[in-house]
Order: structure tokens, then sequence, then C-alpha cells
């Protein structure tokens, strides 16, 4: 009896786990294999510190990881894009094919007004077959006198 009532409690937390997920999302470990896909990376070349709105001005590195064990990518589009959506740099000017577990990445180096904190990277991808998506990250670093800063963001799919 014992038994059956801590399956039948089990079987309820997983099924209440499953309803109280996002509409739409999945599990972490439900995997949606891709040939390709446009992804939307959040960036920011600076962000605002204290009570005047001071800008903060960071360094942003985008990171390009093919966690496919076996099979290449194709990087088609690395565009960077300001705050008010203009393309300030281009940075294919032709494919790069990404090999097994291999990554690249792309630096936008710390200056002044390089693109904003609502700046953001579109990355297109493909692949000849459905495979595990790359892992696409931001990471944005700064120091000011003894001050340092980083953190990361994620790409999103976007459908055009």
């Amino acid at each position: 009896m014992i038994k059956w009532i801590i399956r039948t409690t089990m079987l309820l937390s997983l099924g209440l786990f499953f309803t109280l997920l996002p509409a739409g999302s999945s599990p972490l470990w439900a995997v949606e294999l891709s040939a390709g896909q446009t992804l939307y990376v959040p960036a920011y070349s600076h962000i605002y510190i204290g009570h005047r709105s001071r800008p903060y001005n960071l360094s942003i590195t985008l990171s390009i990881r093919n966690v496919n064990t076996k099979t290449a990518i194709t990087v088609t589009t690395v565009d960077y894009h300001d705050t008010d959506g203009n393309l300030s740099k281009h940075f294919l000017d032709a494919p790069v094919v990404l090999g097994p577990m291999a990554t690249t990445r792309y630096v936008v180096p710390i200056q002044k007004n390089a693109g904003g904190s609502g700046a953001n990277f579109v990355v297109r991808w493909q692949a000849d077959h459905r495979v595990n998506p790359p892992i696409v990250e931001s990471v944005m670093i700064g120091t000011q006198s003894q001050q340092g800063i980083s953190f990361t963001s994620r790409g999103q799919e976007i459908k055009e």
C-alpha cells in the first residue's frame, strides 16, 4: 500500500511539473533538432550605472559553439546592430564552416558609442540535415578603476 501511495504521488508530481511549464516550451531535456535558424542575441556595448545613469563601456564577445559531435554547421550571417537597429558591422564576407565541437568568436572592442545598451547580433546558421542547434552567447566585460563587470546573454531563435 505504501509503495502504491509513493508511486502515485510521484506520477502526480511529474504530471503537475509538466502542466506548470510555460505554454509552448519543452522540458530542458527535450532537444529540438534543426537544419538552420536565425538567432537574435542581445548585447550591450555599455550599461548605465550610478544615480546619474553614467555609461559604463563594455567589450562584447559573440561566441558560436557547435555542440554536435559528428556534424559540421555553416554560419552564414553574423551582423551587429546598434540600439536603433542600424547595421553597425557585417562580420562575414563568406560562410564559415564550424566543425564538430568547434567554436568561433567575434569581438566588438570597448569603444564609445559602439552600439549602445540595446545592441544585438543576428546570427544565421544552417546544416545539411537536422542537428543540435549551436549555443550562441554574447559575453560582455568591462573594467573601470577597481571595478569590473561581466555577464552573458543567450541567443533566441526568431522567425523571419
